[in-house]
C-alpha cells in the first residue's frame, strides 16, 4: 500500500478489472504526482544528476546489490517508472534504457530531472498488461515498487515481461512483502498487530465521492508470485528481504524502524528468461 493510505482495512469491493484499475490508478498518480515528489524525490534519487537506483524503503541501492548484473550496454526497461528516477540512473551507466509508466504527470517529472543529466531517458506512457514493445526488445527488465501492485491481471504482466525478454534476461521486481498485506498501514505499536488474512486477496481500494473507484492496489501471496512467474516461463532464482538498517531512521508510511525491526517491508523477486 502506498505511504498515502489511509490508516484502516480495505473496502471490500470485490474483484476489480483490469481496465477499472488501471482507469483509478493513472488519475490517483496523476493528481499525487506533485506531492508525492516533494515528499519522497530527495530519498528517491529524483533530483539528482543521474538518479540513483533504491529498491525500497529500506534504502537497498543497485549500487551494492547488483542484483541486474552488468547494465552497461544492454538495453533495460523499467516497468512503473514514476519519476524515473532508476531509469536515468540506468541510463547513466551506460545501459540503453527505456522508462515506463501509467502516469502523464509523474512521468512529467521524469523529463523536468533529466536536465540534470548527460544523456536523455526515453520513457513511455503505458500500463503494464500490454507493453508496447516487440518480442525479444530487451536484456533487462526491472521494476522498483512500480505497476506489478496495481495491476489486477499481474500473471498478465509476467507473461508480458518473459515476452519482451531476450533468451537469457533478466526480470528484477520489488512489491510490499506479501505479508504486509495483514497489517494495518501504521508504522507504530498498532501496525504490529495482525487485522487481516494473508489469504484475502480482495483489492484495497478507494472510491471517490461520485461512487467511481479513484485508487486500486492488489494482494498476491508469495505462492501466488511464485506461479504467476513460473506459468510465465520464467525462472525463479532468488528473494531478498531486505534488512531494515540500523541507521535509518526514517518513516515512509507503513514502513519504519518499529516494524522493520520484526519483519520485512519489501520482496525483490530475481527472475530470469532461458537462455
Amino acid at each position: 500500500m502506498t505511504d498515502d493510505s489511509p490508516i484502516r482495512p480495505p473496502r471490500l469491493l470485490g474483484e476489480i478489472d483490469s481496465d477499472t484499475s488501471e482507469r483509478a490508478n493513472r488519475t490517483w498518480w496523476d493528481g499525487e504526482a506533485d506531492g508525492y515528489q516533494a515528499e519522497h524525490g530527495a530519498f528517491l534519487g529524483n533530483r539528482l544528476p543521474g538518479g540513483d537506483f533504491v529498491w525500497g524503503p529500506e534504502r537497498l541501492r543497485e549500487d551494492d546489490a547488483r542484483l541486474l548484473g552488468e547494465v552497461a550496454g544492454r538495453d533495460v526497461l523499467e516497468i512503473g517508472c514514476g519519476a524515473a528516477p532508476c531509469a536515468r540512473w540506468l541510463t547513466a551507466r551506460g545501459a540503453h534504457a527505456v522508462g515506463l509508466d501509467l502516469s502523464h504527470a509523474m512521468l512529467r517529472h521524469g523529463v523536468a530531472a533529466m536536465a540534470r543529466d548527460e544523456r536523455p531517458t526515453p520513457l513511455v506512457q503505458a500500463g503494464a498488461e500490454r507493453l508496447p514493445f516487440a518480442a525479444e526488445s530487451f536484456d533487462i527488465a526491472c521494476s522498483a515498487f512500480g505497476a506489478v501492485p496495481f495491476t489486477a491481471d499481474s500473471a498478465r504482466v509476467m507473461a508480458e515481461v518473459a515476452r519482451v525478454l531476450r533468451p537469457g534476461g533478466r526480470w528484477v521486481f520489488a512489491t510490499n512483502h506479501p505479508m504486509r498485506w495483514m497489517f494495518l498501514d501504521d508504522p507504530g505499536p498498532d501496525g504490529l498487530v495482525v487485522r487481516l488474512s494473508y489469504f484475502d486477496r480482495t483489492p484495497y481500494s478507494e472510491v471517490a465521492d461520485d461512487g467511481e473507484v479513484s485508487y486500486v492496489e492488489h494482494h498476491r501471496t508469495i505462492g501466488d508470485r511464485v506461479r504467476e512467474i513460473v506459468a510465465a516461463g520464467l525462472i525463479l532464482e532468488n528473494i531478498v528481504e531486505p534488512e531494515w538498517p540500523d541507521d535509518l531512521q526514517e518513516e515512509w508510511g507503513q514502513w519504519s524502524p518499529l516494524r522493520g525491526s520484526y519483519f520485512p517491508g519489501t520482496a525483490i523477486f530475481c527472475c530470469r528468461k532461458p537462455a
